[in-house]
C-alpha cells in the first residue's frame, strides 16, 4: 500500500500533494487533495496526517493516522471525518464520512456529519439526496429540518416544501427559532416566485428566498462565464457608491418604508457611506444606537464593522431588528459572509477594494502599484461621492438588463414578506452558483 520510504503514498493521484509536502507547502497540499477526491481513503488520511503535523493540528493527524491503519473501520472513518470538519477541511471528510454511513446506515449521528460536511462545502442537493435516501427512519428535528434546509438551498423548492409540511412541531424549544426562519424562507419563495424565474441564474431572487436580502445590482462582467451575478475581485468607486444608495432609495420607495434617519456605524467606511447617504435620502445622521426604531443602518461591508473598535458587539445588535430598521450593506463577501445578513445589500464579492482604500494605480513605468489610503475627512469623502456620476458600468455587455424599475417591480412583489424576523447570517451560495478564487 505505501513504500517504505517516508510511508509515500503510491497512489499517482496524490504525488503532488506528496511533494507540496516535501516542499513545506501545506496549503499546496491541501489544494491539491481536494483534486483527488476518489484516491484511497487509507493512503489520503497518510497525507492529510503528515500536513495536520506540520500545521500543528494534533487532533487531526491523530484521526488521520488511526485511519491510514483501519480504513474500513467506522470509528476511525467518523473520527477522521468530525476533525476535518472541524479543522476546515469538510471536503476531507466527505468520502470517509459516505463510506461510514454506508457502513452502519442506520446511524442518525454518521447521517448528520455527512450532512453537515456537504452544507459546508455548499453541496446541498448532495445532503437532501443523503436524507432522503433514509426517508422513513427520519427524525423530525434536525434530519426532516435539515433535509427542507437543503432543498431551498439546492433549488428544489417542491420537496421543500412537500417535507415543511410533514415536520411535526418541535419537542425541544431549542429549535423554534430555526423552524420559524423557515417559515419565514418558504414565504419569501411564495411571494418571490411570483414576481422571479427563481432558476439558476436568478440571483437576486434566490439571495431574498435564503436570506431575506434585497439585491440592488448584478455585476455586469463575466455573467454567462461562470460570475451570474457576483463579483470575484472589484476595485469600488464614488460613482458604484451612489449607484448604490439611489437603488437603496428606490427600494425604499418601492417597499413603502419611511425612515426617520441613518445610523452610522464604527467603522471608517461605513461613517463615509453612512454621511452620503443621508444626504441622498435627505434625512438627518447620527450614531448607531441599539433599538432605535424607523432608521436605515448604513454600513459599507459588515466584515470591517466587526473589526473595527466594538464593531463586534455593535454587528451582533443587528442580529434583532428594530421596528421600521432597515440594514443596508453596499459590498458584502459571499464567499465568506457577515455574521448577520443585511436587508439589502448593493453588490456581492469575494474581495473588494473600498474607494477609499489602498487602491491598485498603474505607475509611471506603467507596472501596477498599490497607492496609500486616502486620508481626507470622511466628510469631504463623503461629499465625493453624493456629486458622482452614478452611472453604472456597462460592463463586458453580456449581463441581462438590470435597470431600477426591474428592482423595483421586484421589491413591490415581494414587500409584504421584507423586513421579518431576525437576522440570521447567510453561510451558502445556495442554487445559483459562480466562480470564486480558491
Amino acid at each position: 500500500m505505501f513504500s517504505r520510504r517516508n510511508r509515500r503514498p503510491t497512489s499517482p493521484e496524490l504525488a503532488a500533494a506528496w511533494e507540496c509536502l516535501d516542499g513545506g507547502d501545506v496549503p499546496g497540499a491541501l489544494r491539491e487533495l481536494r483534486q483527488v477526491p476518489s484516491a484511497p481513503l487509507g493512503q489520503v488520511a497518510v497525507v492529510v496526517g503528515r500536513a495536520a503535523g506540520a500545521a500543528g493540528f494534533d487532533d487531526l493527524q491523530k484521526a488521520a493516522t488511526a485511519l491510514a491503519a483501519q480504513p474500513d473501520r467506522v470509528g476511525p472513518l467518523y473520527d477522521y471525518g468530525y476533525a476535518c470538519v472541524e479543522r476546515g477541511v469538510s471536503y476531507l471528510a466527505i468520502p470517509a464520512l459516505r463510506e461510514a454511513v454506508r457502513l452502519a446506515p442506520d446511524s442518525a449521528g454518521l447521517l448528520r456529519e455527512l450532512v453537515s460536511a456537504y452544507e459546508r462545502e455548499g453541496l446541498h442537493r448532495e445532503a437532501a439526496d443523503a436524507l432522503l435516501a433514509r426517508e422513513p427512519g427520519l427524525a423530525d428535528w434536525p434530519d426532516r429540518y435539515l433535509l427542507v434546509f437543503n432543498a431551498v438551498l439546492a433549488g428544489d423548492l417542491e420537496a421543500a416544501r412537500l417535507h415543511h409540511g410533514r415536520l411535526g412541531a418541535p419537542d425541544d424549544d431549542m429549535w423554534l427559532g430555526a423552524r420559524d426562519r423557515q417559515d419565514r424562507v418558504l414565504e419569501r419563495a411564495a411571494a418571490a416566485g411570483a414576481v422571479s424565474p427563481l432558476d439558476r441564474v436568478d440571483l437576486r431572487g434566490w439571495q431574498y428566498v435564503m436570506g431575506g436580502t434585497v439585491l440592488g445590482t448584478l455585476s455586469p462582467f463575466g455573467f454567462d462565464a461562470g460570475m451570474t451575478g457576483r463579483y470575484a475581485w472589484i476595485q469600488d468607486s464614488p460613482e458604484q457608491c451612489l449607484n448604490g444608495l439611489l437603488r437603496l432609495r428606490s427600494l425604499l420607495d418601492a417597499a413603502e418604508v419611511r425612515p426617520r434617519s441613518v445610523s452610522l456605524l464604527p467603522d471608517r467606511g461605513s461613517r463615509i457611506l453612512g454621511l452620503a447617504a443621508a444626504e441622498v435620502l435627505g434625512l438627518v445622521a447620527e450614531p448607531f444606537e441599539e433599538g432605535r426604531e424607523d432608521t436605515v443602518v448604513i454600513a459599507y461591508d459588515l466584515d470591517d464593522t466587526a473589526r473595527a473598535d466594538g464593531g463586534e458587539e455593535v454587528v451582533g445588535q443587528l442580529f434583532h431588528r428594530a421596528p421600521g430598521q432597515v440594514l443596508h450593506e453596499h459590498a458584502s463577501c459571499w464567499t465568506d459572509p457577515p455574521a448577520v445578513a443585511a436587508d439589502s445589500v448593493t453588490f456581492l464579492h469575494q474581495s473588494v477594494v473600498a474607494p477609499w482604500g489602498e487602491r491598485l494605480l498603474p505607475g509611471a513605468d506603467g507596472v501596477v502599484e498599490t497607492g496609500e489610503p486616502d486620508a481626507r475627512p470622511e466628510a469631504e469623502i463623503a461629499a465625493e461621492i453624493v456629486t458622482a456620476d452614478p452611472e453604472p458600468d456597462g460592463g463586458d455587455g453580456r449581463t441581462p438588463p438590470d435597470p431600477v424599475d426591474v428592482l423595483t417591480d421586484f421589491v413591490a412583489g415581494v414587500r409584504g414578506t421584507w423586513l421579518r424576523g431576525d437576522r440570521a447570517r447567510l453561510q451558502s451560495s445556495g442554487p445559483v452558483g459562480s466562480s470564486r478564487f480558491v
